[in-house]
C-alpha cells in the first residue's frame, strides 16, 4: 500500500501530537489530594435532598463536584470504619470491628492510603480525627489514639484536647442534667467528659466557630495550605471534622437556623421491633439511656444535630474556600465522606451502630482534574473501601496488590456504570454473652440482611420501591420468595469473599487483643 507526501506528513503529524501529548502527561504536576472526613454524618444535607437543612457551603462544592448517592460504609462503628477506608481491607479482612483496636495489632505491615502516597513522594498531614482517636481524658481508648497512624504522615498528625468539645459551663450545666436524669451513674464512677461525649447533651454558646475543635481544625488547614500554596511537593492533606458527633455543640448562630418545635419526631419503633430478630433488636436497643425519649428532647436532639451538621458545612467552606483562592483546586482531588451514618430516632434508635440505611449510608462527593461536574450517581452502589484504589488511579499510581475495592474513576469521568451490584456492610452485637454476627447488602432496589446467633440464621427484606425506611419486613412475604432466594446467596458470596487475605499483607497476627489503657490527650 503507497501512501502520498501528503498523507505520510499527515502520519508522522499525528504520531508526534500523540507522543507530544504523551510526553506531556508523564510531566504533569502530580495531583494533590484533599480528604475530608466527617464524623456521624448521615447524607441529610440540601444536596441530597433534604431542603430544610442548611449547608449552603458543601451544596456549592457539590455543584463543581459528582455526587454518589448510593455510597455505603462498610461497618456504621468509627473505627472499623475509618481503617477500611484507609487501608483499602474490609473490616473483616483486617481484623477491626470494634473501637478498641488499632490495626497494626493485627496487620503490621499494611501500607494505608496516605502511606502509599508518602511513599510515592507526596507531603502527607492529617489534621483533627482522621484515624480513630480524639477522645476526652481519661477515655478508655487505644494506646495510639493520640497518634493514629505515625507511619502514615510525613508530618505530624495535629489534634486538639478535650475541651474544645465543650464550654466549661456547659459541662457543669450538662453535668448536673445527667445526674438529675440517671442519679446511679453517679456512684458507679462513671467520667462524667466521656459520657457527655457519647450522650445526647447539647450547647449553643454564643461564641466564635474557632473556639471549638472543628474551628481549630479549619483554621490549622487554611494556615497548612497556604504554606503548601509556596511549595512544589505535591501533597495529601486529610482533614477529621467531629461534628456532627454528639455532643451537640456548636456556636449560638448555628442553631438559629432552625426551629427546635418544627422537628419531626418519628416513631418509637416498638412495632417494628416484633418483625426482626433479637441481636437485629439488640443492635437498636444497645443505650438503654436513649429509649422512648420524651417528644420534647428528641426535637432538641433533632435541631442539634442539624445545628452541627450547619457548623460543620461553615468549617469546610472555609478551607475550600481557601483551597480556590491559592489556586491550588485546579489540581486538587477533593473527597468529602463520611465514617458512617446515623439515626435521629428512626426505628427508635440515636446514633449508629445498625445494619439499616441510616447508618450504612453515607455521603461522597468527589471534584478533581477531569472529574464530571454537577453530576448525581443515582443508582449504581458504591463503598468507601473503592476509595483507597479510586483516588490511586486518579492520581495515576499503581494500587498495591492487597487493596479491596474497586476503583471508580471511570465513573467519575466517563459515567459509566459502577462494578458493584450491591454495597456490603456487617457488624457485631453482644446478645446473651454470644457475638452475633450481622451482614447486610444493598442492591439498588433492596436491603437483605443475615444476622447469626447461636448458629442460627435470621433474614430481613426491605424493598426501597415502596418502603426507604426499612420499616416493612418482606422477608416472609409470599410474593418475595424468589427475591429472598436470590439475595441469600448473592450475600452469601459476599461474606465468602469479604473473609478472604488478599496477597500482600505481609505479617499477620491473629486474636489480637484489644486494649483498654487509658490515654491522656495533650491540651494546647
Amino acid at each position: 500500500m503507497r501512501f502520498s507526501r501528503k498523507a505520510a506528513w499527515l502520519l508522522a503529524f499525528a504520531i508526534i501530537s500523540v507522543s507530544i501529548r504523551e510526553s506531556a502527561a508523564e510531566n504533569s504536576p502530580l495531583p494533590n489530594v484533599l480528604f475530608i472526613a466527617i464524623d456521624d454524618l448521615r447524607p441529610d444535607l440540601h444536596c441530597y435532598g433534604n431542603s430544610k437543612m442548611v449547608t449552603p457551603r458543601i451544596d456549592r462544592f457539590a455543584e463543581s463536584a459528582l455526587i454518589f448517592e448510593r455510597a455505603y460504609c462498610q461497618q456504621a462503628v468509627c473505627n472499623p470504619s475509618r481503617t477500611s477506608m484507609l487501608t483499602g481491607l474490609r473490616p473483616d479482612t483486617i481484623g477491626v470491628v470494634g473501637n478498641h483496636i488499632h490495626f497494626r495489632m493485627n496487620q503490621p505491615d499494611v501500607v494505608t492510603l496516605p502511606q502509599y502516597f508518602k511513599q510515592h513522594g507526596y507531603r502527607t498531614q492529617a489534621i483533627g480525627k482522621v484515624f480513630h482517636g480524639v477522645f476526652p481524658e481519661g477515655a478508655s481508648k487505644t494506646k495510639w489514639d493520640t497518634m493514629g497512624d505515625p507511619a502514615s504522615w510525613s508530618v505530624p498528625a495535629i489534634r486538639f484536647g478535650p475541651r474544645y468539645y465543650f464550654t466549661e459551663e456547659g459541662i457543669a450545666s450538662a453535668k448536673t442534667a445527667f445526674e438529675k436524669s440517671y442519679p446511679g451513674l453517679k456512684q458507679r464512677g462513671v467520667d462524667w467528659t466521656e459520657r457527655l461525649v457519647f450522650g445526647l447533651a447539647t450547647e449553643a454558646p454564643d461564641v466564635p466557630d474557632e473556639q471549638f475543635y472543628d474551628g481549630k481544625v479549619a483554621s490549622t488547614a487554611i494556615a497548612t495550605l497556604r504554606e503548601l500554596k509556596s511549595s512544589s511537593e505535591p501533597f495529601f492533606l486529610a482533614l477529621g471534622f467531629i461534628k456532627p458527633h454528639s455532643p451537640f455543640i456548636a456556636p449560638k448562630k448555628y442553631f438559629d437556623l432552625y426551629e427546635k418545635d418544627k422537628m419531626f419526631v418519628p416513631s418509637n419503633g416498638d412495632k417494628f421491633l416484633e418483625t426482626i430478630s433479637s441481636p437485629a433488636a439488640k443492635s437498636l436497643r444497645a443505650r438503654k439511656e436513649q429509649i422512648n425519649l420524651n417528644d420534647s428532647t428528641i426535637k432538641t436532639v433533632k435541631e442539634a444535630y442539624y445545628a452541627t451538621t450547619s457548623f460543620v458545612d461553615a468549617q469546610v467552606g472555609r478551607v475550600l474556600h481557601k483551597l480556590k483562592e491559592t489556586g491550588l483546586d485546579k489540581n486538587t482531588i477533593v473527597v468529602f465522606t463520611s465514617d458512617h451514618g446515623y439515626h435521629l430516632g428512626e426505628k427508635g434508635h440515636w446514633q449508629k451502630q445498625t445494619l439499616y440505611d441510616r447508618a450504612t449510608r453515607v455521603p461522597l462527593i468527589i471534584s478533581g482534574p477531569g472529574i464530571i461536574k454537577g453530576l448525581k450517581i443515582k443508582d449504581s452502589p458504591v463503598e468507601l473501601v473503592d476509595l483507597y484504589k479510586t483516588i490511586m488511579d486518579l492520581a495515576n499510581i499503581s494500587t498495591p496488590e492487597f487493596v479491596q475495592g474497586y476503583s471508580l474513576k471511570e465513573v467519575l469521568t466517563k459515567n459509566t456504570q459502577s462494578q458493584r451490584k450491591s454495597a456490603f456492610s456487617e457488624l457485631n452485637v453482644y446478645l446473651d454473652g454470644k457475638k452475633s454476627q450481622g451482614y447486610s447488602i444493598k442492591t439498588n432496589r433492596f436491603r437483605f440482611i443475615r444476622w447469626t446467633h447461636k448458629d442460627i440464621n435470621y433474614y430481613e427484606l426491605y424493598d426501597h420501591n415502596y418502603d426507604t425506611e426499612e420499616n416493612i419486613n418482606l422477608v416472609n412475604d409470599p410474593k418475595y420468595n424468589k427475591v429472598t432466594d436470590s439475595l441469600k446467596i448473592i450475600l452469601n458470596n459476599r461474606i465468602t469473599t469479604a473473609r478472604k487475605k488478599p496477597n500482600g499483607l505481609g505479617r499477620q497476627f491473629e486474636n489480637a487483643k484489644p486494649t483498654f489503657e487509658p490515654i491522656r490527650i495533650q491540651s494546647d
